[in-house]
């Protein structure tokens, strides 16, 4: 389908192709990597039909929601593009709060409100020629509907009137906030600065967790990031370091909802 007239404004350099209805806007970023874009590109749709997740689990995209999947050309050395979740976790983090949400961050980048998965993001890389590297962040954020079924309570961002986030204004922000916090990241060279403000919202930090990796299924305790973004995860035999797992946080005392499921490091479903 033809790309609309982008609703939504981004800061300088960064341009924006807005689309009604698309496959996942996260391989139209691919295909335009693949076709010469320079970069400094959001692409943003009002639907998908062929959303997904980590490992290619469908990720449902019905209308009303915020899809979106920026494209950076070479943004860092290949070898640390994972931070770049870890990034934009915290440039949705801060776009939510601007529009007064609750919003706090489990490992390694869901967005959680109230204790409950509203949102989720995926890092993914594309090789091109010259040995050239493109990374592209896909985003979805649940406005005006959140999935059921999922395995794990899902929910709406709410505004700081308790009305569900308006996509176009929460886009905004998300734009402005994500071309401020590449700028803080510094292409790596200050990844101890995004470290520090995604721990700032941790939604889980001291809090019990169960993970599942190679190693089996175990409970312990969320004991924040290495400097790398690793989970360190307090367990019995006490700290382990932990570059990829399923990660759940555990009901609280008070019987608060569990959290959202997430997945490896700097990588979990989205577009």
């Amino acid at each position: 389908m033809s790309p609309g007239e982008p609703p939504f404004s981004a800061p300088p350099p960064w341009r924006i192709v807005h689309f009604d209805a698309i496959d996942s806007t996260s391989d139209e970023a691919r295909r335009r990597a693949l076709a010469g874009d320079p970069g400094r590109l959001w692409i943003v749709a009002g639907e998908q039909s062929a959303g997904r997740g980590r490992r290619g689990r469908t990720w449902i995209s019905p209308k009303g929601n915020l899809y979106a999947s920026a494209l950076l050309m070479e943004p860092c050395p290949p070898a640390i593009a994972a931070q770049l979740g870890f990034v934009a976790g915290v440039a949705i983090a801060r776009a939510a709060e601007d529009i007064g949400a609750e919003a706090r961050l489990k490992w390694p980048n869901d967005l959680v409100s109230r204790g409950v998965k509203c949102a989720g993001l995926l890092v993914e890389g594309v090789s091109l020629p010259r040995n050239r590297l493109a990374c592209i962040v896909g985003l979805g954020v649940n406005c005006e509907s959140a999935p059921s079924g999922a395995g794990y309570p899902t929910a709406r961002l709410k505004d700081g009137s308790g009305r569900p986030a308006d996509r176009g204004s929460l886009f905004q922000r998300l734009a402005i906030r994500f071309d401020e916090t590449l700028a803080q990241w510094e292409a790596g060279a200050a990844f101890e600065t995004i470290r520090a403000l995604w721990l700032e919202r941790s939604g889980a930090l001291g809090e019990p967790i169960r993970i599942e990796n190679a190693r089996g299924r175990r409970e312990g305790t969320f004991g924040g990031l290495d400097p790398d973004g690793r989970l360190l995860f307090r367990g019995k035999s006490g700290i382990e370091v932990v570059d990829a797992a399923d990660l759940w946080i555990l009901p609280a005392s008070d019987g608060s909802p569990v959290a959202a499921m997430s997945a490896s490091r700097a990588r979990e479903g989205r577009t």
